[in-house]
């Protein structure tokens, strides 16, 4: 007999976000794979503006699906005093409440952190912006690439000649990443200290953050790590290399590994020897060498054999994949999940935890649960007919 799963980790955590777009809404689905209640507030009619991105999934925005299963939507025009104390009695039952709205829009609501934690010690309040609530840049808007050029992301991305930005919205997935961590850090000292916490997260804050071997790389060496297409800018040999047929992609970390790619994979075991690729540091200054002696050795063998030989050699390597390669690797554990438009695809959560199972909740259709949420907070089927008429949900 199989056990019964564990409780899920925020079982009994509710999550009030007013969120759209990528960051915020990426941190409270996490949240919700893992058990918490989230209530997503979206504009009454048109919804968080990702729903509009695209209609690619079954008349549904990708965004949009990847982002927010597992939620509720309820409308309010925030604008209207009749929303906000909605909204003020639903911020009663919460333990975490998160927003992404523009600079200043949130405190212009009544909603900054120092409010509602003044009312609500417990309460733990995360704000996700673009460049944090002080310093120069703090009124400005920000959107993922914007981000990446401010952060220098596309100065060590793409090849010599020409930057790229990174294809997917790394900006916003990292400050998501982040408030994430840092609420359930939040939630773990409320278990001990009873103190909710007023916790700010920025793109780009979060992005700078992952320059940071960018960064002290250029500090000390006085130049920046030069872009270098597929390859690695400091680790050599790391990246594409042609084959007769193709190319590969592999990794060599350290002189063990090296010495085995020079002799059981380039049969050349003079190279290992060689004083210009003795280190990885020799190995990356002398980059046009080390490449081209280890083109010369793959130029007579095909793909599959240079792939056999890595293999045998425990050589890291790698598979070029497109992204609808992706969708079939062998790794991949795909199950499903329900939307307004019927059952979807979608990857589980990236963690396991033994024993408990995630919750893979449906993507919700516009304020598909206002009546529900509303007629809980104790409001009457009058009221909220009223209000619907009139556009307050």
């Amino acid at each position: 007999m199989n056990p019964e799963p564990s409780p899920l980790p925020l079982a009994g955590v509710t999550v009030v976000s007013v969120e759209q777009a990528v960051a915020a809404p990426f941190a409270t689905r996490q949240l919700a794979d893992l058990g918490a209640r989230v209530v997503k507030i979206e504009r009454p009619g048109a919804g968080d503006f990702a729903r509009r991105y695209d209609r690619t999934v079954k008349g549904l925005a990708s965004h949009f699906v990847w982002l927010n299963r597992g939620k509720e939507s309820l409308t309010l025009d925030l604008k209207d005093p009749a929303a906000a104390g909605v909204l003020d009695r639903l911020l009663a039952t919460a333990d975490v409440f998160v927003q992404n709205l523009a600079p200043g829009a949130a405190a212009g609501l009544g909603l900054s952190a120092e409010r509602l934690r003044e009312r609500d010690p417990r309460l733990i309040v995360c704000d996700v912006s673009g460049y944090g609530t002080s310093g120069p840049f703090a009124g400005r808007r920000a959107y993922d690439l914007l981000v990446q050029c401010e952060t220098g992301v596309l100065s060590v991305t793409g090849t010599p000649q020409q930057p790229a930005k990174v294809g997917i919205s790394v900006a916003d997935i990292s400050a998501g990443m982040y408030a994430y961590s840092a609420i359930l850090g939040a939630l773990y000292a409320r278990e001990r200290t009873g103190v909710g916490a007023a916790l700010e997260v920025s793109l780009f804050d979060s992005l700078a953050e992952w320059m940071g071997q960018p960064m002290y790389y250029a500090m000390y060496t006085g130049s920046a790590p030069p872009r270098t297409g597929t390859n690695h800018a400091t680790i050599a040999p790391y990246g594409t290399f042609r084959t007769a047929d193709g190319a590969v992609q592999l990794g060599v970390q350290n002189e063990r590994e090296w010495a085995r790619l020079c002799t059981q994979v380039l049969d050349r075991p003079a190279l290992a020897a060689d004083p210009r690729f003795a280190s990885n540091d020799l190995r990356a200054r002398h980059r046009d060498d080390l490449t081209a002696a280890i083109q010369a050795a793959f130029a007579t063998l095909d793909t599959a054999e240079v792939l056999r030989r890595l293999d045998g050699a425990r050589i890291a390597n790698g598979a070029y994949n497109t992204v609808t390669d992706l969708l079939e690797h062998p790794q991949l554990q795909w199950t499903s999940v329900d939307t307004p438009s019927g059952p979807v695809r979608a990857l589980p959560p990236p963690v396991r935890i033994a024993g408990m199972e995630p919750v893979l909740g449906a993507v919700p259709d516009v304020g598909e649960h206002s009546e529900a949420v509303l007629a809980e907070l104790g409001f009457d089927a009058a009221t909220i007919t009223a209000w619907r008429d009139a556009g307050t949900v």
